[in-house]
C-alpha cells in the first residue's frame, strides 16, 4: 500500500482567489439579505431602497431615503433630482424619485421617472411594481398586468415586488375596478 506524498512530489495547490463566480455568488448572496430586509425597512417592495452592492455612497441619495422612510416624499424629491442630473444612469434613483412623485400623485412624472430606470435596467423589478401601482392608481389595471407579468417571470422564485403588485391589483378589483 502507498502511503500518501507530502514531499516535494505533492502537487502545489494555490487559495483560489475570488473571480466572476464568486462575485456573482456574493451578489446573490446580498440580494437575498436585502430581500429578507426589506419588508422591515418599510413597505412591501419599496425596500429596494438599498445602495447598488459595492456603488459609491451618495449622501443625497441617502438622505432621500431617509426622508422616504419618514413619508416625507415632497422633501426627497429634489434630492433625488439632483442625483439623477448628477449621474443619469442611477437607475435606483430614477426609480425612487418616481415612487416619491406616485406617492404625491404626480403619476405623469411617476412614469417618466419610472420609466427611465427601466430604460437603464429594463429587469429593474421595483420599477416594474411601482409602475403598475402607478398604472392602477390611472384606472388602467391592463398595464399594471402586463408589468405583473415581467415580474413573474423575473421572479423565478419568487420576490417581494411581484407579491406586492398582485396584492394591488386584488385590491384595486375588490374595489371595483376592471
Amino acid at each position: 500500500m502507498r502511503e500518501a506524498s507530502h514531499g516535494p512530489h505533492r502537487p502545489h495547490r494555490t487559495a483560489r482567489r475570488p473571480g466572476a463566480t464568486g462575485r456573482v455568488l456574493t451578489g446573490i448572496v446580498l440580494s437575498l439579505l436585502v430581500c429578507l430586509a426589506g419588508p422591515a425597512l418599510g413597505s412591501a417592495y419599496e425596500g429596494s431602497m438599498e445602495q447598488q452592492p459595492f456603488g459609491p455612497i451618495n449622501a443625497d441619495f441617502n438622505h432621500a431615503l431617509l426622508l422616504i422612510q419618514r413619508g416625507d416624499f415632497a422633501a426627497a424629491v429634489p434630492l433625488l433630482e439632483k442625483v439623477v442630473r448628477e449621474d443619469d444612469r442611477d437607475a435606483e434613483a430614477y426609480h425612487m424619485l418616481g415612487l416619491c412623485q406616485r406617492k404625491l400623485e404626480r403619476y405623469d412624472e411617476a412614469l417618466r421617472s419610472d420609466g427611465r430606470a427601466l430604460a437603464i435596467e429594463p429587469h429593474h423589478r421595483g420599477a416594474h411594481a411601482a409602475i403598475g401601482e402607478t398604472y392602477l392608481a390611472l384606472n388602467q389595471p391592463a398595464k399594471a398586468k402586463e408589468h405583473l407579468a415581467v415580474l413573474d417571470a423575473d421572479c423565478w422564485f419568487g420576490c417581494t415586488e411581484y407579491d406586492a403588485l398582485k396584492a394591488a391589483i386584488a385590491r384595486y378589483e375588490a374595489k371595483g375596478g376592471s
